[in-house]
C-alpha cells in the first residue's frame, strides 16, 4: 500500500467498502464461540441477543470505515501500517458478529452503508487532522467501545454463552488496540470533542439496535 498513489489507495478504501457493507465477511481467526452448542434461548431472549449483536455488527462496520479512511490519510508510513494492521483484526470481529446475528435468527442493519459513509467521513476528518491527533481518535473511540462491549456482557442472556465470548474477545482486543494508539504517540481528544463522539455512538446504537 505505501507505493501506491493517493488516488489508488483512495479507490482501494473505497473497494473495502463495498466488501465490508455488501459481501460476505471472511475470518482469519476461528470464532471465540467456534465449537459451542447453540443455547436454547426463548423468543425475548433470541429478539434482544440479536438486537445486540446487530449492534455490535455495525460498529465494526464502522471499525473498517474509520481504519480505511484514517489509513488514507495517515502521514506516516507508520500509522499507516498501524490502521492497516487494526483493520484486519477488526475484520475478524466483523465475521463473527455477522455469523452470530445471522444464528440468532435476525439480519444486520438495513442501514450499513450509511454507517460506513458515516464513519469513513469522521475518520477521514481525524486523519486530516494529522497521526497524533488521529491515533488520539483511535484512543478515544476504542475506549468508548470497550465500554460498550462491557454494557453488553451486562445485557446479554446467561446463557448466549456463544455471544458472550464473542463480545469478550472483541473487549480485550479493543483494549489493546486503544493502548497501541497510546504507545505509537497518540495525542488525546478535547472533553468537547469526547462528549460528541458519545453523543454520535448513542444515536448510532439506538438506531442498529432497531433497523
Amino acid at each position: 500500500m505505501t507505493t501506491l498513489s493517493r488516488t489508488d489507495r483512495f479507490i482501494h478504501a473505497l473497494d473495502g467498502g463495498l466488501r465490508t457493507v455488501f459481501a460476505p465477511a471472511r475470518f482469519s481467526r476461528a470464532s471465540p464461540a467456534a465449537g459451542m452448542a447453540l443455547p436454547a434461548l426463548s423468543p425475548a431472549q433470541a429478539r434482544e441477543a440479536g438486537a445486540l449483536m446487530r449492534v455490535n455488527h455495525v460498529g465494526e462496520i464502522c471499525a473498517q470505515a474509520l481504519y480505511q479512511s484514517q489509513a488514507l490519510f495517515s502521514r506516516s508510513d507508520e500509522a499507516r501500517h498501524h490502521f492497516e494492521h487494526a483493520a484486519q483484526e477488526e475484520l475478524d470481529h466483523l465475521a463473527w458478529t455477522a455469523d452470530r446475528v445471522a444464528e440468532l435468527g435476525t439480519h444486520t442493519s438495513h442501514l450499513a452503508p450509511l454507517w460506513w459513509a458515516g464513519a469513513f467521513a469522521c475518520g477521514s476528518l481525524a486523519g486530516l487532522a494529522g497521526d497524533k491527533w488521529s491515533l488520539g481518535f483511535v484512543v478515544e473511540t476504542e475506549r468508548q467501545v470497550e465500554a460498550h462491549l462491557g454494557s453488553h456482557l451486562d445485557l446479554l442472556p446467561d446463557a448466549d454463552a456463544p455471544s458472550r465470548a464473542i463480545v469478550e474477545q472483541m473487549k480485550r482486543e479493543e483494549a489493546a488496540h486503544a493502548d497501541a494508539a497510546l504507545s505509537a504517540g497518540a495525542r488525546l481528544l478535547p472533553p468537547a470533542v469526547q462528549g460528541l463522539m458519545r453523543l454520535a455512538a448513542k444515536v448510532m446504537t439506538t438506531v442498529a439496535h432497531r433497523i
